[in-house]
């Protein structure tokens, strides 16, 4: 059984561990609520780029461009695709990491011939200690997500879209559909359905006014798409960040939790052999002073 020694020092570990819990909670706490804002504040450019790209389909319903599938429908695409992982750099985030790295497993097997472009220190080291390939790994940490990263990576995507060396481009990251729920996602992102944007303007109202297309209405939706697309891994790279951070806040307050409980059990078992000390201890006094007593006595005797 520990003595009271072992114990104390078991306990002090255990406060030193919940202060760096507590630390690492209240971090996420205030990068999660720092991240929702820059969210908040770039969402309306691109909800009106979208009713923008909404308008031109209302307007000029058949239009053709290459960034979606014809309007007769979906036609069956072979070839390389392209997979965008977004992971986090670093664990402590439940169970976070590995629902990702899941989803962009399970593209893989279904198509092996998909290169990956791969965001986060965490996905790089998964897939290079399993010797997986990496066709791109963007480099900076995924702890600062912003515009011009976002550009960046949808410019690199693109490129290889545009030239045709990837016929489908997947995105694979943690969608927050509320505070708390959220979920790891393979989500499509080239090429668009139409329904993707024609479906939402059926309640619209139609042009009081004919527009005009300056050359022509597939150019300008050609020039309109790679801003969509860099909106779109924008509110990826955020809304992944902000699922890390709130996975991270949940682990860390179940870390503290646990602490708590510890702590608890740890007192109670140092109090026992503390007090189990204390009794051995006046048991010994009190048995040695009644041998004194009867030493005395038999020697008065």
């Amino acid at each position: 059984m520990a003595g009271t020694k072992e114990i104390k020092t078991h306990i002090d570990s255990v406060q030193e561990t919940r202060k760096i819990t507590n630390a690492m909670y209240l971090i996420a706490s205030t990068k999660l609520r720092k991240a929702r804002q820059e969210l908040e504040n770039t969402r309306p450019y691109f909800e009106a780029l979208r009713g923008e790209i909404k308008r031109v389909f209302r307007t000029a319903g058949k239009v053709d461009s290459h960034y979606f599938y014809p309007a007769t429908g979906e036609r069956p695409r072979g070839g390389t695709y392209g997979c965008l992982v977004i992971t986090a750099d670093k664990g402590l985030a439940g169970s976070y990491n590995q629902n990702v790295i899941r989803e962009a497993m399970k593209l893989l097997e279904q198509h092996p011939d998909t290169k990956l472009f791969v965001v986060g220190e965490y996905g790089r080291r998964f897939f290079n200690m399993r010797n997986i390939p990496i066709e791109h790994s963007f480099l900076y940490t995924a702890q600062n997500p912003t515009m011009a990263r976002a550009r960046e990576i949808s410019a690199l995507l693109l490129d290889g879209f545009d030239r045709g060396e990837l016929q489908k481009i997947f995105v694979v990251y943690t969608d927050m559909a509320s505070a708390m729920s959220s979920q790891a996602s393979s989500t499509r992102l080239l090429p668009f359905h139409r329904t993707y944007f024609a479906d939402a303007v059926r309640t619209e109202q139609p042009a009081a006014e004919p527009f005009e297309f300056l050359p022509d209405v597939r150019t300008v939706l050609d020039n309109m798409m790679p801003s969509y697309v860099s909106g779109f891994i924008y509110s990826a790279l955020i809304d992944s960040f902000c699922c890390e951070q709130n996975a991270r806040m949940t682990a860390m307050d179940s870390a503290n939790q646990n602490a708590e409980a510890l702590l608890g059990d740890l007192s109670l078992q140092f109090n026992r052999v503390r007090q189990s000390a204390i009794t051995q201890e006046i048991t010994e006094i009190s048995a040695g002073a009644r041998a004194q007593r009867q030493k005395r006595q038999k020697t008065e005797r």
